[in-house]
Order: structure tokens, then sequence, then C-alpha cells
């Protein structure tokens, strides 16, 4: 018996064709980019299980880094899912550490002649 004549007809592993899932076709925020900065002290919808509410920015970029100012607990958060988690600051950090810290800025580029 081959295995095609075994299979039930009209029935398939896929019964639907799922719609494409991708970071580059998924929907922006309409709003501006939480603009944050190292040391920053945040404030998040839920509370951590330590019970610790404020949250300490340690790391930028795509992911952002944040330690518990009550367990000391790091995680890491998508940008996104931070700023739809975000209530307020509690305090804010230092533009110049954020600055001495984040990438130098590329040379311009030459004009091609």
């Amino acid at each position: 018996i081959a295995w095609s004549s075994r299979r039930r007809s009209g029935s398939s592993f896929r019964s639907a064709a799922a719609p494409a899932s991708d970071t580059l076709t998924a929907p922006m925020n309409d709003g501006p980019i939480l603009g944050l900065l190292l040391g920053d002290v945040l404030r998040l919808k839920r509370s951590h299980p330590c019970g610790g509410s404020e949250w300490l920015v340690d790391r930028l970029g795509a992911d952002i880094g944040l330690r518990c100012r009550t367990c000391a607990r790091h995680v890491l958060l998508e940008r996104r899912a931070l700023e739809s988690r975000f209530v307020g600051f509690t305090s804010r950090g230092d533009a110049a550490l954020s600055a001495a810290v984040a990438p130098p800025p590329s040379p311009p580029a030459e004009p091609v002649r």
C-alpha cells in the first residue's frame, strides 16, 4: 500500500496556509520611539515576581537590558515589548553616559565622480 493511499481524502497535515509572520512585515508603532538613556529608572505595567516595580536601564539597542531595583535580576526585552509595557519614568539617566558608550558616527561617504 502506497503512503498516499493510506491518507484520508480531503485531510492534510496543514489544514490551511497560515499567513507568513515576519519581522519586516509586522506593523510599526505609530508614535515616536521611546527615548531611553542608560541609567533611566522605569515603571512598567506589571511588577516583577519579587514585588519590585522599578527597573534600571543598563543596555540599549534592539533589545533593552533592564535590572530589577529590588532583587537585581537582569532581563532583556525587545524594544517593542518595552514600549507597550512602559508606564513612566521614575528618574532619568545621564545623556552624557549614553553618548559615551554609543558607537562613533560613521564618516560621510565621498561623492562618486
